[in-house]
């Protein structure tokens, strides 16, 4: 193609170099626009050739993704759309693209699909020359469709590395996927005990088999099918395919899971918790000697009776062995805090209570009716059993539960400043909005235990939203989850999330004992953990009576500390399996805008080195996608799909030691032609 900045260069020169009529001065003056013109032609010459670099890489796109779909359908009226839709997508606007079948080419026989992309460069600076308009920069690519003879079925196992050690197994693992191939862009080798798939494929490299053996209906390689003269477990000769296999990323581009991971961070703004307003009034003291303000309220025999109304108290103390009542109806605030006796029961009827200075129920009973509970500044501690109805609850700060305590609150949305749950106590709630400003944390035999609702938890002074101990609980129900800093259980404890479309976790989620994942998306800001395990499900909560964990969404689940059906992970980090971790996780069929995402059970694009070690059990069903990650499968891990369809997608595979990974899965849906007997490659 003739250059028309060089060629305008040239001749510039030359009319310079022959015109000798003037003097010193003319020249000094005729070269000036000349070396300014020639930076000019040298800034725009290099604006072309980048184009052209554009053009070019937006061409081989169009060219293999026009000839796929042309292999689909055998139709060539889709090639021009196809083309330009992915030159577009490529960042190319405005450009003009053809698209062609070429028949006979590269070889007598064969078929090509051609793209070329021609775009407008305007001069800028080569202005000064005289230039003004456009030139043309214009490129093309060639993708053949050349038969390979007998099919080939779309990776489950797919590596995206072009190193040589880009998917492997050692010592005594194996993979096994016999309805799909097991693939990688550089080398596959089985140095350890079996790989079982419909096809091996190395796109751009070799296939190695040391002393173990390989099942497949055909080994396909770009280099070498290395193997000893003296192992026959490997596929007959006829079934060796030495050619390369253009393989492509399933999810690069995939609009949900890249919109999701746009929200990896994301959480709801923690709501402020005030005090209430109460104002000075006298303290009243409930005890034997009956005097001062309660003397009127006084029955005998330990007992007080305040009717309904409204009560502006200081401080109100109930003495050893007194039972106070307030009537329902009334209204009543308390200043300087609530302080409860020994042996003593406390009960307020249906009423509106706001208390200051702190709440402490002692030992002992104390029941309040329907109605909203305000506390506000100072300590707050539960112990014996507390009770109370349906209502909205907030309590401004850090609430304590000793050792043996039971709160038992009815239905209405549920402000507390934070959680510490002490061994042995436990607290259950109604169906009502949660939140936990200062996060969650419960030690021992201790439940934490709520209705449906929407949960919004922040941080502790330690970054924990929720850090559950040895033998902790907690059950949430359905509604929108968002948590602001780490998750973190300890082996024994147990932890339930409900079902919402999506549950925000700002922090890592590291996993020891057991939990249920509700049905939804899971973006998490940093890794996904599951460690020891330990504690499997069902479990029967004894505060509410509710059944977690036999089965999921119709599924049975019993049997396993991690379990979760509907479900996608979307992370910023990594995800590590070890232990004695069995977990069962199930991505959905369908996809949910802003939800779960139909097939994708977990995506990451960290760096980071993926490990599923020791004695960790999976059992997975959808597509784990970690393009940028080693993902290694050592010890007694097995990662299986129980008859369903598991896909694992990374950087490179790697099965170690006793690992077993396996799979049913037939195909990765939506990017092969699983079943077609050509390949597609870029021609010069």
């Amino acid at each position: 193609m003739r250059n028309p900045i060089r060629n305008a260069a040239r001749h510039g020169a030359a009319r310079l170099r022959d015109d000798r009529s003037g003097g010193v001065a003319l020249i000094a003056a005729l070269a000036l626009p000349v070396v300014i013109g020639a930076t000019g032609l040298a800034f725009d010459l290099n604006q072309g050739l980048q184009q052209r670099v554009a053009n070019q890489r937006a061409a081989d796109v169009a060219a293999l993704g026009a000839a796929m779909a042309f292999q689909d359908s055998s139709n060539a009226s889709v090639l021009q759309p196809t083309a330009a839709d992915i030159v577009t997508a490529n960042g190319i606007t405005g450009a003009t693209v053809n698209a062609v079948i070429v028949n006979d080419f590269p070889e007598s026989g064969d078929q090509a699909v051609r793209v070329t992309v021609t775009t407008e460069v305007p001069y800028s600076l080569a202005r000064v020359l005289g230039f003004t308009g456009t030139y043309d920069v214009g490129v093309q690519s060639t993708a053949s469709l050349t038969s390979e003879g007998s099919a080939f079925a779309a990776p489950c196992f797919l590596a995206l590395s072009d190193a040589s050690d880009a998917l492997k197994t050692t010592g005594g693992a194996t993979i096994d996927a016999p309805t799909c191939a097991i693939a990688a862009f550089g080398k596959v080798a089985n140095l350890g005990t079996r790989i079982n798939g419909h096809d091996i494929i190395s796109g751009g490299s070799d296939v190695e088999n040391n002393y173990g053996t390989l099942n497949a209906e055909s080994v396909r390689y770009a280099g070498d099918f290395i193997n000893p003269f003296w192992n026959s477990n490997v596929p007959s000769e006829d079934k060796w395919v030495n050619q390369a296999t253009v393989l492509l990323d399933p999810w690069a581009e995939n609009e949900e899971m890249l919109d999701a991971m746009d929200e990896i961070g994301d959480s709801s703004n923690i709501p402020p918790i005030s005090n209430p307003t109460t104002p000075s009034g006298s303290n009243w003291t409930f005890d034997w000697s009956h005097a001062g303000p309660v003397a009127a309220f006084w029955q005998g025999d330990g007992k007080y009776v305040v009717p309904a109304g409204n009560y502006t108290i200081g401080r109100l103390s109930v003495g050893g062995g007194i039972n106070v009542t307030f009537q329902s109806e009334s209204n009543i605030t308390i200043k300087n805090g609530l302080q409860n006796g020994g042996g003593s029961n406390l009960l307020f009827g249906d009423v509106n209570l706001y208390v200051n200075g702190g709440f402490d129920t002692a030992y002992n009973n104390v029941t309040i009716g329907k109605g909203a509970l305000w506390i506000g500044s100072g300590t707050n501690r539960f112990a014996g059993t507390t009770r109370k109805g349906d209502g909205t609850v907030i309590i401004n700060s850090i609430l304590s539960v000793e050792g043996g305590s039971k709160v038992y609150l009815g239905e209405g949305d549920h402000f507390f400043g934070g959680f510490n749950l002490g061994g042995g106590g436990n607290f259950t709630m109604g169906d009502g909005d949660f939140v936990a400003a200062n996060g969650v944390t419960i030690s021992g035999d201790t439940e934490l235990s709520m209705g449906d609702g929407n949960v919004i938890i922040g941080p502790s002074s330690s970054n924990y939203a929720i850090n559950l101990g040895g033998g902790a609980r907690f059950f949430m129900g359905d509604g929108t989850f968002s948590a602001k800093g780490n998750i973190n259980t300890v082996g024994g404890s147990r932890l339930v999330f409900g079902k919402t479309a999506n549950h925000y976790i700002d922090g890592n989620l590291v996993v020891a004992g057991s939990v249920i994942f509700g049905r939804g998306r899971y973006t998490i800001d940093g890794n996904f953990v599951n460690g020891t395990g330990g504690t499997q499900w069902p479990y029967t909560s004894w505060m509410n009576g509710v059944t977690y964990g036999n089965t999921l969404e119709g599924v049975n689940v019993a049997g396993y500390d991690q379990a979760g059906v509907g479900v996608t992970f979307v992370l910023d980090g990594t995800v590590n399996l070890a232990g004695g971790a069995k977990s069962k996780l199930i991505a959905p069929t369908t996809s949910t805008s802003g939800a779960e995402i139909s097939d994708l059970l977990i995506a990451s694009l960290t760096s980071a080195d993926t490990n599923w070690a020791a004695g960790s059990g999976n059992n997975f069903a959808g597509s784990v996608y970690l393009p940028n990650s080693k993902v290694t499968m050592s010890g007694g891990n097995t990662t299986l799909s129980a008859g369903q369809c598991f896909t694992l997608v990374a950087s490179k595979i790697w099965a170690t030691g006793g690992a077993a990974a396996g799979t049913a899965c037939p195909t990765v849906e939506g990017v092969y032609a699983g079943g077609e007997s050509t390949s597609i490659r870029l021609v010069l």
